[in-house]
C-alpha cells in the first residue's frame, strides 16, 4: 500500500543474487537510482529484488552494474506485486500527506493532476491549535471551487485540524486589521503559548506577530520591578504581558484603539492574572491624558511610531525622564545619486545596513531631545544605549528596535 491509502499495482525491481544485493544498493542509492519509498524483497529462488526508480533505470545502468558494480552477477528486471514500505517511505510530511490526499480527491472527480496544482498547494502555514491559517497565494485555481467544502474538510483532515483559515494582505485601514478568512469551523478564536505566556484572540480580527518573539523574550528579561511603563501601541497585549508576567513591572498602562485586539487585550491580562496591574486607554494615544508618571515607554508600531514621540516625551517622568523602546521600520536600499554615487557605499552588505539603522536612530534621537527640551523647557541628555534588528520587514527593509535613555540635565 502507498502511505496515502491507494494500492500499487506493481513496483519496478531489478533482481540479482543475494551475494551481489550489497553492491547493487549502494550503486542504485547513491545514483539516485533506488526506489527508497519499499523495501528489497527476498525471493523464494534466493534471488533479491529491489525496488527502482523505472524512469532512472536503463540500459546503461544494467551494463554498469554488470561489467563494473558486481561483475559475474546476473541482472533482470520484474515487479514487486506487494510492495513493503520502508521505514523511510512510512515516514509522511504533512505536505507531502496533503498532495497525495487532494490528488486521490481530484482523480475521484475526474480532474487530472498538473504541475499548475502542484504549485498551487500551500507549503507553509500557521497553526493555532487545532486551526491553521494558510498563507495567501494558495487555492487560487478555478478547479478547487468544483470541490465545494470537501476541499476545505479533506485539507484539514490530511493536516490533523479541525478549523481552517485564509491569510490575505493585511488591510490599509489604520489598524492594520488582517484580511483572514474563516474556511472550516464556526469560531475564529484562538490560543496562543508565547514564552510562557497566553494569548487569545480572534484571528479574524486581530493580527500577531510571531516574528517578534525575540524581542518579547528580551522585554520578559528586563528588571521593571519598580517601574510604570506606558505601552502606546498593546495589540493584545504582544509586549504589555510580558512586561507584567516575566519583567515584573509595577504597573503598565496600556493604549490601544483597535476594539477588537481590546477585548482580547482584556480577555489576555484576565488569561495570566494580571488584569490588577493594568490599565487599557482605549482610543488614539496621541488624546492620552496622562504625564509625567513612566519610567519606561513602549513605541511598538510599525512601519513607524513617530506620530507619538510627542506622547512619549509627556509621559515620561519629568524629573528622572527614562528609557524609550521606539519600532521603526528602516528603509536600507542603496540608492544612486545623479553623479552615480552611491548615497552610502561600504563593501559588506550586513555592515552598510547597520549604516542605516544608525543614521534613522540619530535622526529619532535628535526629534525626541528637541521634544522634551521645548515641553520642559530645560536641557535633556539622550543617549542611545542599543539598535537590534528584529526581522526583515521587505526586502531592503528591517523592522528595528532602538532603545534612546533620556534624562534631564537638572
Amino acid at each position: 500500500m502507498e502511505a496515502g491509502g491507494s494500492r500499487v499495482s506493481g513496483v519496478p525491481a531489478v533482481v540479482t543474487e543475494s551475494t551481489f544485493s550489497q553492491s547493487y544498493r549502494e550503486y542504485l542509492e547513491n545514483e539516485g537510482i533506488l526506489d527508497v519509498r519499499y523495501r528489497a524483497q527476498k525471493l523464494d529462488d534466493g534471488m533479491v529484488a529491489l525496488p527502482v526508480l523505472d524512469e532512472k533505470f536503463n540500459l546503461s545502468v544494467e551494463e554498469k552494474l554488470l561489467e563494473m558494480i558486481a561483475p559475474g552477477s546476473s541482472c533482470s528486471r520484474t515487479l514487486i506485486s506487494n510492495p513493503v514500505l520502508s521505514k523511510r517511505g512510512s515516514i509522511q510530511s504533512p505536505a507531502k500527506k496533503l498532495r497525495m490526499d487532494l490528488c486521490k480527491l481530484l482523480g475521484n472527480a475526474g480532474v487530472i493532476w498538473t504541475r499548475d496544482l502542484e504549485r498551487d498547494l500551500p507549503h507553509s502555514w500557521q497553526q493555532h491549535g487545532d486551526l491553521i491559517v494558510l498563507q495567501e497565494g494558495c487555492f487560487c485555481n478555478s478547479v478547487w471551487k468544483q470541490l465545494g467544502d470537501e476541499l476545505w474538510t479533506s485539507v484539514a483532515c490530511s493536516l490533523g485540524v479541525k478549523r481552517l483559515a485564509k491569510q490575505g494582505p493585511v488591510l490599509n485601514d489604520g489598524v492594520r486589521s488582517p484580511n483572514t478568512t474563516l474556511l472550516l469551523g464556526d469560531n475564529s478564536w484562538v490560543e496562543h503559548v508565547d514564552n510562557g505566556i497566553r494569548y487569545t484572540f480572534d484571528l479574524t480580527k486581530c493580527m500577531f506577530s510571531a516574528g517578534n518573539i525575540i524581542e518579547k523574550q528580551r522585554v520578559a528579561s528586563l528588571r521593571c520591578s519598580e517601574e510604570i511603563v506606558v505601552d502606546l501601541y498593546a495589540g493584545i497585549g504582544y509586549f504589555t504581558l510580558p512586561y507584567l508576567v516575566h519583567a515584573g513591572a509595577a504597573f503598565v498602562h496600556a493604549c490601544e484603539w483597535n476594539p477588537h485586539a481590546v477585548i482580547a487585550l482584556r480577555r489576555n491580562l484576565e488569561l495570566n492574572k494580571v488584569s490588577h496591574k493594568c490599565q487599557i486607554h482605549e482610543g488614539d494615544n496621541r488624546q492620552l491624558l496622562l504625564h509625567d508618571l513612566a519610567d519606561r515607554v513602549n513605541l511598538g508600531l510599525i512601519p513607524t511610531s513617530e506620530a507619538a514621540y510627542h506622547v512619549a516625551c509627556r509621559v515620561l517622568k519629568k524629573n528622572t525622564g527614562g528609557i524609550l523602546h521606539i519600532h521603526h521600520n528602516v528603509d536600507s536600499f542603496l540608492r544612486k545619486h545623479k553623479d552615480g554615487n552611491e548615497n552610502l557605499a561600504p563593501q559588506d552588505p550586513g555592515s552598510s545596513r547597520k549604516v542605516f539603522w544608525r543614521k534613522w536612530a540619530e535622526s529619532a534621537e535628535m526629534k525626541i531631545r528637541s521634544f522634551l527640551q521645548e515641553m520642559h523647557n530645560i536641557p535633556w541628555q539622550t543617549s542611545i544605549m542599543r539598535i537590534e534588528r528584529i526581522k526583515s520587514y521587505a526586502p531592503h527593509v528591517d523592522h528595528v528596535v532602538l532603545d534612546l535613555d533620556c534624562r534631564p540635565l537638572t
